[in-house]
């Protein structure tokens, strides 16, 4: 058996080139089900083969790496806490062992004991964007990770893009700007501005809702 401070090394070492440790059967046997212990492994149980045909599973693991960069990354990174993956295609064994028939599916491993109820993440309730994550990592484990995303270039490409378009078309008819009076067009641009901005899509990026709601009175999803 590999004593504790060699399973410790071991996945520091790991965690210092991947933020996400990948795991078979064998490697989750040794570092995550079996003592000694004194380190939280939060682990998603996944299905990233492209034939495996899991759409799902692909968003859950890119919210999943950004937050485990997160934590790799800051300054409170300690070996407290570890982030694996274990795919269906290179651990079936451990989908087996822990009858488990969906994915992705995140569970944590506490420093001590076996996973309680409410260590197992609610997917379908809370969605799997890494801040929610994050708040149950924090919940099951005392470690807060402030998520940092990587910028997004897109809005400002897209803006620019627009500003280049409207140059264009001053420059190409600068000597005739009767179109920036037409009533129609400006209506048009106008409306599709307030349908945007009152979309459902709007509204979530907004307020940020979970994945799914349970029913106050019968409790389903």
């Amino acid at each position: 058996q590999m004593v504790l401070s060699e399973k410790v090394n071991q996945l520091m070492e790991w965690a210092s080139k991947r933020s996400v440790i990948r795991m078979n059967g064998d490697k989750f046997r040794r570092l995550v089900k079996a003592p000694p212990r004194n380190y939280s492994v939060i682990v998603m149980f996944t299905a990233l083969q492209p034939h495996r045909q899991c759409v799902v599973c692909k968003q859950a693991d890119e919210e999943y790496q950004i937050l485990a960069n997160s934590w790799r990354y800051s300054s409170a990174f300690t070996n407290k806490i570890f982030f694996a993956m274990v795919d269906f295609d290179e651990g079936s064994d451990v989908f087996q062992m822990l009858n488990m028939n969906s994915a992705p599916t995140f569970i944590n491993f506490p420093a001590k004991g076996k996973p309680k109820r409410g260590d197992t993440y609610e997917l379908q309730v809370r969605g799997f964007a890494a801040e929610q994550l994050a708040r149950w990592v924090a919940d099951r484990t005392d470690v807060n990770i402030r998520v940092i995303r990587p910028p997004n270039y897109a809005g400002p490409l897209m803006l620019g893009l627009l500003l280049a378009v409207v140059g264009g078309l001053v420059y190409l008819r600068g000597s005739n700007l009767d179109f920036l009076y037409n009533k129609t067009g400006w209506a048009f641009a106008a409306l599709c501005f307030v349908l945007a901005m009152t979309s459902g899509q709007m509204w979530n990026h907004i307020r940020g809702p979970p994945y799914a709601h349970k029913n106050p009175h019968t409790g389903q999803v």
